[in-house]
């Protein structure tokens, strides 16, 4: 498939007709009154809408015939869920919904795995994302989405960000006279081989530690509890706390 000639099913779509704004309204109605016909005549005569939206993927390592069918799907939702008594254009609502399902089926293969009520969330975030740009021009934040979703704002950004696709480490950012720059060159060290060898010797020696004493540890520095929280938890004095805490320190120490 060809960005400016797109063969589907034997059928050229740089040849179809495009509809007029007077002709899909016309058709939309008919739609609506269950006329077969006048659907497939809808959808025909927006599928060159669907490939202006595809030609927004070009630069993704995507089969484009793949995503060019999938935002068929987007435009089918589109032409089935339009309301006519909404004085919006076809166009205005078919893009966001051909774009959302193409965004989903990237987001469903890629490499990470996102679990589908995450996935679902952030369908949902992107729809209404574009809703609010098309109405008032300018990118929606993430609390008005949260607010027109019912959600809670962390919920939505973590969505969202959990369909994030990955960089690649090998990702060129530079390149000048044949020598490219990729992002693992941007990455410091920051750890010296000696601060490794130290991380590695504390875990062996925690390991060492009996299971009272790795409890009190845990609590102590990992969950921020003060010796008497963790005495009357584990059920015996302040001052035994304080004694195990000391020795298990003293342990790793050595």
């Amino acid at each position: 498939m060809q960005y400016s000639k797109v063969e589907i099913t034997s059928v050229n779509t740089s040849k179809l007709k495009v509809l007029t704004e007077k002709e899909c309204c016309e058709l939309l109605k008919k739609t609506k009154e269950g006329d077969k016909r006048a659907r497939e005549k809808l959808i025909s005569g927006n599928l060159r809408l669907v490939l202006s939206v595809v030609q927004r993927f070009r630069n993704r390592d995507e089969n484009p015939d793949d995503l060019f069918q999938v935002g068929c799907i987007g435009l089918i939702k589109a032409c089935d869920n339009f309301d006519i008594s909404q004085q919006v254009k076809f166009s205005t609502y078919a893009v966001p919904m051909i774009i959302g399902e193409i965004k989903r089926y990237l987001r469903d293969n890629t490499y990470l795995r996102v679990s589908r009520s995450m996935r679902d969330i952030a369908y949902h975030a992107m729809q209404v994302k574009e809703e609010l740009t098309n109405l008032n021009n300018k990118e929606p934040s993430p609390e008005e989405i949260a607010e027109k979703l019912g959600l809670g704002v962390r919920q939505v950004v973590i969505a969202l960000e959990s369909i994030v696709e990955p960089l690649s480490l090998y990702e060129p950012v530079y390149s000048d006279n044949g020598d490219a720059l990729y992002v693992v060159d941007q990455l410091g060290d920051s750890q010296s081989a000696a601060s490794w060898i130290d991380e590695i010797s504390i875990k062996e020696a925690i390991k060492n530690l009996d299971s009272r004493e790795k409890l009190i540890l845990h609590n102590r520095f990992m969950l921020g509890k003060t010796q008497t929280e963790v005495a009357d938890e584990i059920g015996i004095s302040q001052a035994q706390v304080s004694r195990l805490e000391k020795g298990a320190l003293e342990k790793i120490k050595q």
